[in-house]
């Protein structure tokens, strides 16, 4: 008689958003009701149990390593990199659009120059976030003035005045102009049209103390992506629960943004685009050397 194969279990932290939650639906075997059921896929020996939280405070437990898989923005990657290493799949990819700056409409005449004047506050989601590491390379390190602000308070806290511009992540790329905001500029455009890559922003990182388990598990979560992909209808559903007053198509919109061949794989391309953001980072001081970028492979 076999034995019973030992169940591991996993937590796997990520962000509340569409994207997110559309790519890993597969993998889920609760809810927040209590409500258990069976993944869309087999998961072998492992179960996943899902740690939601914005993408700041996920960057941060990454520096304890709490998480055995965690998404991470890129920026984060150098100060973790000796805890964990990016998985080949999972990844977020601005290519051609990405994080903005934005404005509320008026008579000023918004540009680059004028966000580095001191008089001009700009909220931002986290100083680890790729979003505020490539503002700092486009306007210098602390050559502007900014306030840390949860990502979902940035458009009603610029709207109101409170912050004379702000850095948008997530599906705010999509509803500023809904709260009467113009674009100062998309950094995810001025990376590609003066680079020639994407902007990397957001992976999947998998704990090294796992050791022989990294390959298998890159595995699952690569199934997971493909399964949702292939059943873009069933996991739209799941994710449109954390669409924060997105409708259907607009999260549709959103997921197709962040969720496509990038996320399958970096590739070649994918692969050069962490090297080079991450290589001018540390050249600008902005973040520690972290040597040659380890990406895990399904196995």
């Amino acid at each position: 008689m076999s034995t019973p194969t030992k169940t591991i279990t996993l937590r796997i932290g990520h962000s509340p958003d569409p994207d997110d939650a559309f790519m890993w639906y597969p993998l889920l075997n609760g809810d927040p009701t209590g409500k258990t059921y069976r993944p869309r896929i087999d998961t072998g020996p492992y179960e996943f149990v899902h740690v939601l939280e914005d993408i700041q405070s996920l960057n941060r437990r990454a520096e304890c390593g709490e998480l055995e898989v965690t998404a991470l923005s890129i920026h984060q990657y150098p100060f973790v990199a000796g805890r964990y290493a990016l998985t080949s799949c999972g990844c977020s990819m601005g290519d051609r659009y990405g994080p903005m700056v934005v404005a509320r409409r008026g008579p000023a005449n918004w540009t680059v120059e004028r966000l580095r004047d001191r008089r001009v506050r700009i909220a931002v989601p986290g100083e680890r976030t790729t979003a505020f590491l490539a503002l700092s390379l486009l306007l210098g390190k602390r050559a502007f003035e900014y306030e840390v602000v949860p990502f979902d308070r940035i458009i009603p806290a610029v709207k109101s005045g409170r912050y004379e511009a702000g850095l948008i992540i997530h599906e705010g790329q999509l509803t500023y102009q809904e709260a009467g905001l113009e674009c100062v500029v998309d950094l995810g455009r001025w990376w590609t049209e003066s680079r020639g890559l994407p902007l990397p922003l957001g992976g999947n990182a998998i704990r090294r103390d796992l050791g022989a388990e990294m390959g298998p598990i890159c595995s699952i979560l690569i199934h997971s992506i493909r399964y949702a992909l292939e059943h873009r209808e069933e996991a739209l559903r799941h994710a449109t629960r954390y669409a924060r007053e997105m409708g259907v198509e607009l999260a549709d919109r959103f997921v197709g943004m962040y969720v496509n061949q990038w996320t399958l794989d970096y590739g070649r391309v994918g692969r050069e685009a962490v090297r080079r953001l991450l290589q001018e980072a540390a050249d600008a001081g902005l973040v520690p050397a972290c040597g040659p970028i380890d990406f895990v492979a399904p196995r």
